[in-house]
């Protein structure tokens, strides 16, 4: 593997941003991306390109945000569209991971850390990205296994 993992917990005003280690087998929360409007994305998408440079970025886990039943919602029409806009801008291969239940995954991450109620929104994008990135690791491989 020549270079990085990225992943995207992609949200109306938030983009959370985790990346794998240099080998492809952990997964660390990067940072939240945030803008004023849901539709003002170019900076996002500038601060994405950033990323990719600076980490030597090969593909980008984008979260799929689908009903607990499966079905597809307003937000995976939103988040395709962007998953669209970065394979275009980036090139890179855009692969979309069932985000069901990360950010009920990142709260209890967040209890166990003892992260305060009221300091969650600084965090909880960013480790449900790193949830999806792991999340797609493990099942990476399991299909090798």
């Amino acid at each position: 593997m020549s270079g990085r993992i990225m992943s995207l917990d992609f949200g109306s005003k938030t983009v959370g941003v985790a990346l794998t280690d240099p080998l492809g087998i952990t997964a660390q929360g990067l940072e939240i991306i945030r803008r004023d409007a849901e539709n003002k994305i170019r900076k996002t998408l500038a601060r994405i390109d950033k990323i990719i440079d600076e980490y030597n970025v090969e593909k980008i886990v984008l979260g799929y945000p689908v009903m607990l039943d499966g079905s597809a919602g307003e937000r995976v029409e939103k988040t395709k569209q962007f998953g669209d806009k970065l394979k275009n801008r980036t090139g890179l291969e855009i692969i979309y991971q069932d985000e069901r239940l990360t950010t009920v995954e990142a709260y209890e991450i967040m209890d166990d850390l003892g992260i305060s109620k009221s300091d969650r929104y600084k965090y909880v994008d960013m480790i449900a990205a790193t949830v999806i990135l792991e999340d797609f690791l493990n099942e990476k491989e399991s299909k090798r296994g």
